[in-house]
């Protein structure tokens, strides 16, 4: 069994500008398929049959985007009104899972190597009735009519009494990005801009030499001090990067911090906010608190107590850091997950014990089915 990971970007956003209002927010949700594949070999098709309508070959359980999955082959068909006419395929969640939403394919290998194989597939269709929901675990999606059992025989999927099946399930996952309020950078309030100065470099009573280049400036006074803008993150950075953007942006606010340049630091802040995701929240959280960046704080707190990012946050190596070096910060986060917990807590729940079955007919067209407790069919058609 392999997996690969496909992202898809449902939706995007512009990133925080100078501008940003007082009150203005952003964020990003990005949903992406987290595929994994199996291949499930039933040798010995013709001892098989005749076992029964309803009694299934199961595959051995593989594992997909944090849950397990499991092929149910059934020889006789799953419907006893079939009269075993055809074979059924269905692919189950085989552990505990509550509305696990995926796409799924079913081939059925042709074994003379002319690539004429049977496929199913729901991945080359989502946007027609989006994923499918299985709402717990047993439920099932597939084929009651897969293939009619007397062309099966006589095909060249069946070799040496010998069926292959390959299975791709891609589980859906959404997360969120950047959900932060802004903050509000205030205009330049400096009475003129000194960047000219600087480069035509009137009065310059300083020369810094680094290897073969020559750089002239003012004592003690920076770009952002001339020009009361951030400067470019990658200028600064130069050709060969030692460290990430978001690492740089986060020594210029404790430099802003160091040297009690409040617009540089907030101008830093506004960045931050931009590049927060599940890899950098933690170090920037450890950051905001050490530096007095309440704004900034906030908005981590807000990210990673997301129930959908915290796992993956709480699994980072900086997190990890973070409780060593900052325990406090584990009741703020507490109390933050709590008051979001509240505010976004359903007033309606509903719990279920049944199995359910999803399937397609391919005689009929789709269909929908739930079996009751009572073992009463309901059918819906699509």
């Amino acid at each position: 069994m392999k997996s690969t990971g496909l992202e898809e970007r449902m939706c995007d956003f512009k990133p925080f500008s100078e501008s940003t209002q007082p009150g203005s927010s952003s964020s990003r949700s990005i949903s992406e398929t987290i595929n994994g594949s199996h291949q499930f070999t039933i040798k010995g098709y013709s001892l098989a049959k005749g076992m029964g309508s309803g009694k299934y070959i199961m595959s051995d359980t593989f594992g997909v985007g944090g849950y397990d999955w499991a092929i149910y082959f059934y020889p006789d068909g799953k419907n006893p009104e079939d009269n075993s006419l055809y074979v059924s395929v269905f692919i189950a969640l085989a552990s505990e899972g509550t509305d696990v939403r995926a796409l799924f394919k079913l081939t059925l290998v042709d074994q003379s190597h002319k690539g004429n194989d049977k496929v199913h597939s729901h991945f080359d269709r989502p946007l027609e009735s989006g994923p499918y929901t299985l709402k717990y675990r047993g439920s099932m999606w597939g084929y009651k009519r897969f293939f009619r059992r007397s062309l099966l025989e006589t095909s060249e999927y069946l070799k040496n009494d010998c069926l292959l099946m390959h299975c791709t399930v891609g589980v859906v996952k959404t997360r969120f990005e950047g959900s932060k309020q802004g903050i509000f950078v205030p205009q330049s309030n400096m009475g003129q801009d000194f960047k000219d100065l600087l480069e035509s470099e009137v009065g310059c009573d300083i020369v810094f030499k680094v290897n073969s280049e020559t750089f002239k400036a003012h004592k003690a006074m920076l770009l952002f001090i001339y020009s009361d803008k951030l400067p470019d993150i990658y200028d600064v950075m130069g050709s060969v990067q030692i460290c990430s953007y978001t690492v740089m942006v986060q020594h210029l606010v404790a430099a802003a911090d160091l040297y009690n340049l409040d617009r540089l630091k907030m101008l830093c802040e506004s960045k931050l906010c931009d590049e927060i995701n599940a890899d950098t929240v933690a170090t920037t959280l450890a950051l905001a608190e050490q530096h007095h960046c309440p704004q900034l704080k906030a908005i981590c707190l807000k990210f990673i107590a997301n129930s959908t990012n915290l796992g993956v946050v709480m699994q980072s190596e900086a997190f990890m850091h973070l409780k060593e070096s900052c325990p406090s910060m584990l009741l703020e986060l507490l109390e933050t997950f709590a008051s979001a917990d509240d505010n976004s807590s359903q007033p309606f729940s509903r719990k279920r014990s049944s199995s359910s079955v999803n399937g397609q007919d391919l005689a009929d067209g789709a269909v929908t089915e739930s079996v009751n407790p009572n073992g009463r069919r309901l059918r819906r058609r699509t």
